[in-house]
């Protein structure tokens, strides 16, 4: 079995840019976390910042680019499956803080 058609992975080149603009998107999240911003500003900033990040990480690295459309639509609801469970489920994990532990 040859493999002689055309190769649909990244060369060494665009996976160097590709982890400097990683490393860049790092470097500004702490830039701007020793700017001493608001927190809502800050929080903002960051979650954008983290946005785009995992958007590289999941089209580049996890080879999400090369799949078909219809695989990354079938994650949306996955995901917000996911969202809505960890919602639901993160008052009783914040219940836990002010339990008195016991020990025997």
């Amino acid at each position: 079995m040859d493999n002689t058609g055309t190769s649909r992975v990244l060369g060494m080149k665009a996976n160097l840019l590709l982890c400097f603009v990683l490393l860049c998107i790092v470097g500004i999240e702490v830039f701007l976390t020793y700017r001493h911003l608001s927190t809502e500003t800050l929080l903002a900033f960051l979650l954008v910042l983290a946005f785009f990040e995992a958007a590289i990480a999941v089209t580049y690295f996890m080879h999400l680019k090369y799949e078909s459309p219809n695989l990354a639509w079938s994650l949306i609801p996955a995901l917000i499956f996911v969202l809505f469970m960890m919602g639901n489920m993160l008052p009783d994990a914040m219940r836990v803080l002010n339990l008195r532990v016991i020990h025997w």
